[in-house]
């Protein structure tokens, strides 16, 4: 999982707090912008202001227009970033390109880095477009100009890396994105991609909005694309509610991850949508408490409890499907719905363990669910969770 900071990199202090935040939030690669001189002078105290914190996340530098000057020009900033990202449509122009690009390469293979070649249909190569533009013109049978853009995204990022390759780097030191804003658009750049290319390919939507919008979206595509195989790296990139937290698209992306079965990262509660049963409020207070728990406790629980990202918990509003559901929890709990006895039995293990009866019932049931964690998971050894990572990276 990648995101990438919205802070002036330049402003060093503002930049560590927010990768530090991305970090602690799951991300597994940050993005930085490196857009000026000042900001290639900041990025190795970034590095050693988050390594004095803790945080080892790799950092990766993102160049436009002037990157081979910025990399030679600030030697500390390119031994600091783990991975270089170069946009082919803006790294040179005519003659310059080529050039330009090499430059890029080259100290790559100095400091040995892999890059990324990110192509943008924003920012798209337009002497390559304009090319197959005109030869699909003159075809007997022209595709629409949407299959000519996606195929000039495509051999963007395939042309690139077949030079990065001439100069020197191999395969495993590349990886191409090719990021578009509709995701019709970004399922069939990237299955293109896929089967012409062995490359790692970094995956998402550019410019996916904000608020549902954008989750939904990201999510659609993402998960297509994951489904079928396709993907190594991922981002969400959610545009934030003003003063909103930019780890929401860390969040989405774990979530992604999770529903799809492809990794966990916190426990599950699967909660009744409701219905005219269901008229009581109290198994949507339950749910958001259980949830809210959750959030609040994963830091001490991960690091005490390894494994307790895979539980899964059913919150259920009433007879129907709630002891079903709560069965095939590891625990649950069914909250009696309109006109039922108010009662509500506890599942763990599949097993009916008890029924909670009174006012306290929300307090009682999360009491058991801290209660089960300590029995299941309190014998496994702690894990100091950033020691790991580092000695895994």
């Amino acid at each position: 999982m990648q995101s990438m900071t919205n802070t002036d990199t330049a402003d060093i202090e503002s930049t560590v707090t927010q990768v530090a935040a991305l970090s602690r939030a799951g991300s597994e690669l940050v993005r930085l912008t490196v857009d000026r001189d000042e900001a290639a002078k900041a990025v190795p105290h970034i590095r050693d202001r988050l390594a004095k914190q803790g945080v080892s996340v790799p950092l990766i530098g993102d160049f436009h227009y002037n990157g081979h000057t910025l990399l030679a020009d600030n030697p500390a900033a390119a031994e600091a970033l783990a991975k270089y990202r170069i946009n082919p449509g803006n790294v040179g122009f005519k003659d310059k390109k080529d050039r330009q690009f090499a430059a890029i390469i080259d100290t790559a293979l100095h400091w040995k880095k892999p890059v990324r070649i990110g192509v943008n249909w924003g920012s798209l190569d337009q002497e390559l477009l304009t090319r197959l533009m005109d030869e699909n013109a003159c075809a007997a049978e022209p595709r629409d100009a949407r299959a000519v853009m996606h195929e000039a995204i495509v051999q963007s990022a395939l042309i690139s890396a077949a030079r990065a390759e001439e100069l020197g780097m191999t395969a495993n030191d590349i990886i191409l994105s090719a990021k578009v804003s509709a995701v019709q658009d970004l399922v069939s750049v990237y299955t293109m991609l896929a089967a012409r290319s062995e490359y790692a390919l970094h995956v998402g939507l550019t410019e996916a909005g904000m608020g549902s919008k954008g989750i939904v979206a990201s999510t659609a595509g993402i998960g297509i694309l994951l489904q079928a195989g396709i993907g190594d790296t991922i981002r969400v990139s959610l545009t934030p509610e003003p003063g909103g937290a930019r780890t929401l698209e860390v969040r989405v992306a774990q979530e992604i991850l999770q529903s799809m079965g492809l990794r966990s990262f916190m426990p599950v509660v699967t909660a009744c949508p409701g219905c005219g049963r269901t008229t009581s409020t109290v198994f949507q207070e339950l749910a958001r408490n259980v949830q809210d728990m959750i959030t609040d406790r994963m830091p001490d629980w991960r690091r005490r409890y390894p494994g307790v990202e895979t539980l899964n918990f059913a919150v259920m509003g009433c007879i129907v499907n709630g002891p079903g559901e709560s069965k095939q929890a590891d625990i649950g709990i069914s909250l009696p719905g309109t006109g039922e006895t108010p009662s509500a039995p506890v599942f763990i293990d599949g097993e009916k363990a008890m029924t909670l009866r009174g006012p306290n019932i929300a307090a009682d049931f999360q009491k058991i669910v801290e209660d089960y964690i300590e029995r299941r998971f309190g014998n496994s050894k702690a894990v100091d969770v950033e020691t790991q990572e580092r000695h895994t990276a």
